[in-house]
This record gives structure tokens, sequence and C-alpha cells, in this order.
């Protein structure tokens, strides 16, 4: 028979025995946890860099329709047409051939001044669409180009921006939630 001295040691290794088996199933569970965790950070960096992506893209196609909108109203600009693309490369050739005696003049260059006191002093500049007289701004001017810049579309180009109002409402939810 089993003494009692014996049956105490049997019992403290069962007791011992079933505390390893106890760290041995939470240290699984631990470790199966802290997979869980990691897996979330990993999908909440995906969706925030899909969210930056996102937003960039919105910020992109904003400035897109504000180029777009400028290009037909204030510049006059539009989309090619079908007649306006070549066929093929013999059309593509057919551009190179001599002018027939019918033919407009080409177009020249333009060309800077060389600063000859005999030249004739050149019409003044004038917009294609409206047919107003352009004041272009001289390097000799007590501003420079970028002041002339800012001081007359600083206010328009800040209202315009998509990127400041996002910016704003950014900052201001950030203030919200400290």
């Amino acid at each position: 028979m089993i003494s009692s001295t014996q049956a105490r040691s049997l019992g403290w290794m069962a007791v011992l025995a079933i505390c390893v088996a106890m760290v041995v199933v939470l240290s699984v569970k631990v470790h199966a946890v802290r997979s869980e965790v990691l897996l979330a950070e990993r999908q909440l960096i995906a969706l925030e860099r899909e969210t930056l992506l996102l937003e960039t893209e919105f910020q992109t196609r904003a400035s897109q329709r504000q180029l777009a909108e400028w290009n037909t109203v204030e510049f006059g600009y539009q989309s090619p047409r079908a007649g306006q693309f070549l066929d093929g490369e013999r059309q593509l050739a057919s551009l190179g051939q001599r002018l027939g005696p019918d033919a407009p003049a080409p177009i020249r260059l333009a060309r800077a001044d060389t600063g000859d006191a005999n030249a004739v002093p050149a019409a003044p500049m004038r917009s294609p669409l409206s047919g107003v007289t352009v004041t272009l701004a001289s390097a000799s001017s007590e501003k420079d180009a970028g002041e002339v810049f800012s001081d007359a579309f600083g206010d328009f180009l800040i209202e315009a921006s998509p990127i400041r109002a996002a910016n704003a409402q950014t900052l201001s939810a950030k203030a919200a939630a400290e």
C-alpha cells in the first residue's frame, strides 16, 4: 500500500501537472489572441493606405475638374475632335509636302527683342478670346513676378483649392478629438 507521504507527493505532482497543463493552454490562447491583434493591425494599416489612396484620387479628380473648367471658361480650350486625328502614316507624310500657290503662309516663331533702336515697335499683346490688351509684368518692376502673382491670384487660389478645405476639416477633427 501507499503511505500518506507518498500519496501527498503524488497529489502535489498531479496538481503541478494540472498547473503546467493550464499554463500551456493559457499561453496557446494568448498566442492566438496576439495573432488576431496583429492581423487586425495589418488590416487597419491596409485600410489607412486605401483611405489615403482614395483621398489622393479624390483630390486629383477635383483638381482635374477645376483644370477642365479653367480650360473651357478661361482659356477657351476644347477636347480634340475626331477630324483632328490623322488616319495613318500616309496622311502624316502628306503634311510635309511643299505648299501650293494658294496655301496660307506658314506659322512663324516669335523672336526676342534684340534691343535694336531702329526696330519697329510691336503692337501690344492682346487676349485671343476677348481682344483686350494684355499687360505683362516686366523684370524691372518693383515687385518680383512671384509677388505680383500672389497679389493677383492668391485669394482666388486659396478659395479654389480643394486641399485647403480637406486639411481644415482634418485639423478641426483632430482638435475635436483632443
